[in-house]
């Protein structure tokens, strides 16, 4: 089968960095598998493999007709089978359809806020999705979504999956400060991801301890929530903003305690980065977190920074629990959350589309 990943961009995130990871894991399957990103490109490009075949429109709006008349020539020169299209870059798939191109539509549904799906646009996707073959769900409540909502049946939820990285894929990195205590949060600078509640987390923290630092990466939007994070960060003392980078997992290796705050999820690929790198995770009770972690983490509730500091401080003052649940939960996502796992049914509901 040729298999074409559609993306809006490869700047880092959880749906482009899932993306990335269907086009390389599919060539150790004998797969032609190309990736292509409709607007911009990103730092992700250059963690394609070489075998993948990399496409890039320039999509200026949401019609644009030459970058509508450069996807439907790549689908027809590639003879593409199926278009996996990620996040929103399902509209463009569908223009494509509409003018008459042949290929099987997979849409994988990443909506991070699953926990308000009440206040999702029901009525453009439940019209368009006439043009779908089948939709992935990133957990349950958006596949039951999809099922009741758009009366959509051709629905599979798969889980997302990472890499599994070895110690020789740790490169000369450095976290900032000099910190006994190290944590860190992967989360673009969205009003979703709540920095707001682990920063004031972290002022709890800094009561008890001197030796403690936090370490910020993520994605900053010309918004007025990123400009309030940005400034409560710069008004606060051991607490680090390194922005878009390319290696988190090096970055990861170094810290001690991963930490979410979201006030919804989908599944986020941070935990699974976070297991995979053995740290001590602290997370928000929202989406698939609970279910990817199972016993090996400590769950919180939404919106309460006094909650979250105690669940860091259960770590802090009990080292073999963390040593305990960073082993465990690294174990668990290399058996249920790696490409072995998750590819193979992937190729099945590919195949029987087609």
């Amino acid at each position: 089968m040729r298999i074409l990943q559609l993306i809006d961009t490869l700047h880092p995130g959880g749906a482009e960095r899932v993306a990335l990871n269907y086009a390389n894991s599919l060539l150790k399957y004998g797969m032609q598998s190309h990736i292509c990103a409709t607007r911009d490109k990103g730092i992700l490009i250059d963690e394609i493999q070489v075998e993948a075949r990399f496409h890039f429109l320039g999509k200026k709006n949401t019609f644009d007709l030459l970058a509508l008349k450069k996807f439907r020539n790549i689908i027809r020169e590639n003879k593409i089978d199926v278009v996996h299209a990620h996040g929103t870059s399902w509209f463009f798939a569908v223009l494509c359809k509409i003018l008459g191109v042949k290929f099987k539509l997979i849409w994988h549904d990443h909506y991070g806020q699953s926990e308000f799906l009440n206040r999702r646009n029901l009525q453009s996707l439940r019209f368009f999705s006439a043009y779908f073959d089948g939709i992935i769900s990133v957990n349950k409540k958006l596949r039951d979504w999809a099922i009741n909502k758009l009366k959509f049946k051709n629905v599979i939820f798969l889980n997302n999956f990472i890499k599994i990285r070895e110690e020789s894929d740790i490169r000369p990195v450095k976290l900032k400060g000099n910190s006994e205590i190290k944590l860190i949060c992967v989360a673009n600078l969205r009003a979703q991801k709540d920095h707001r509640t682990l920063l004031e987390a972290f002022q709890i923290l800094t009561k008890d301890y001197n030796s403690i630092s936090l370490h910020l990466f993520g994605k900053e939007y010309n918004d007025q929530y990123s400009e309030d994070i940005k400034n409560l960060i710069e008004s606060l003392t051991s607490v680090y903003w390194y922005g878009e980078q390319k290696e988190i997992y090096s970055y990861l290796c170094q810290a001690d305690i991963g930490i979410l705050s979201s006030v919804s999820e989908g599944l986020p690929l941070a935990l699974l980065e976070y297991g995979m790198a053995r740290l001590g995770v602290v997370i928000t009770d929202v989406g698939e977190c609970r279910r990817v972690i199972g016993k090996y983490g400590i769950l919180t509730n939404t919106r309460n920074p006094v909650e979250l500091a105690k669940a860091v401080n259960i770590y802090i003052q009990n080292p073999y629990k963390l040593r305990d649940y960073s082993n465990n939960l690294q174990a668990r996502i290399k058996h249920l959350y790696s490409e072995e796992y998750v590819i193979p049914e992937y190729l099945s509901f590919c195949r029987n589309l087609c």
